[in-house]
């Protein structure tokens, strides 16, 4: 039986349509894979945007109305958002563990907290 086998002239196609196409195959060497993504400056290059009127909207020159939700308030140690704020020193914070921690720094400390944010705030 196996050398009926063996002795036949089975021609099989060099792609079978069901299987899968070898990545080698698909992208020979030197060829590029997937998609190749653009910057925003390369995208702004390629728009000319400069011959666009100025009337007309785009990318450039749109305009946006302030939000209309409040904005949000972030702990002035971790930066998560900040529910709370300490009476004594106007730093906000997030848990407990960082009200301990505010309570403990010196008013330097303090005060260079508060101007990282712009909030001029002297002290007692």
């Amino acid at each position: 039986m196996e050398s009926e086998v063996i002795a036949a002239d089975i021609l099989l196609p060099p792609v079978l349509t069901f299987k899968r196409i070898q990545m080698s195959d698909k992208y020979p060497k030197g060829h590029a894979r997937g998609r190749h993504w653009k910057h925003l400056k390369q995208i702004l290059q390629a728009e000319n945007y400069q011959n666009y009127p100025t009337y007309e909207p785009n990318y450039v020159n749109i305009e946006s109305p302030p939000s209309m939700y409040p904005s949000k308030k972030f702990c002035d140690i971790t930066g998560f958002e900040a529910p709370y704020i300490d009476p004594r020193t106007s730093l906000r914070y997030a848990s407990v563990d960082v009200f301990k921690r505010i309570r403990s720094l010196p008013n330097e400390y303090i005060q260079r907290w508060l101007s990282l944010r712009n909030a001029a705030i002297v002290l007692k």
